[in-house]
Order: structure tokens, then C-alpha cells, then sequence
């Protein structure tokens, strides 16, 4: 199965999703392992959704599944992903 390419413009978005799905699923003290399991993906194809300095496109079936395994709404996974342009695009201070 070839790997699903990630537009430029969507980079980010998933790289946001990776990180939310990481930190919920360390919040809920759960392994990588335990997470994929629950959401029947593989660990591997988890690690590469969750690495920041990775863009991994995943199927909404993967999407669902790990919300569903997070016991969080679908939309709260977005949302808790997404941070507004102004703060993305922020300079730290010197």
C-alpha cells in the first residue's frame, strides 16, 4: 500500500494532530503500543502520525479509530490540535 502524500498546505495541520494525539494519549498514561492496539493500527504507523519532525497522512478510519481509543469526540481532537495562525506564526521574544 503506497503512503499517502501530505499537500504543503496541510503539513502543519498534521504535524498539530501528531502532537495532540501524543500528549492526550501520555495524559491517559498509555504507551504507543497500548493506543495502537486499542485503535487497530499498528505501532509503527502510530509513531509516525505522533513524530513531529514526520508528516504521516492517516485514514479517517485511523482518525476515528484513535479518537474512539482516546475517549474523545473526533471534533475535540481537532480542535484541541489546531492553534491559530497568529500563534503559529509568532516570533519568540529575544
Amino acid at each position: 500500500m503506497a503512503k499517502e502524500q501530505v499537500s504543503f498546505k496541510n503539513r502543519d495541520r498534521f504535524i498539530q494532530l501528531g502532537i495532540a494525539i501524543s500528549s492526550l494519549r501520555k495524559l491517559r498514561g498509555m504507551s504507543q503500543e497500548q493506543l495502537a492496539e486499542k485503535a487497530n493500527i499498528s505501532r509503527s504507523h502510530l509513531s509516525a502520525i505522533e513524530a513531529p519532525g514526520m508528516v504521516r497522512a492517516m485514514s479517517m478510519e485511523a482518525f476515528y479509530n484513535i479518537a474512539d481509543a482516546l475517549e474523545i469526540e473526533p471534533a475535540e481532537l481537532i480542535n484541541a490540535s489546531l492553534f491559530p495562525e497568529r500563534i503559529l506564526k509568532k516570533k519568540p521574544s529575544p
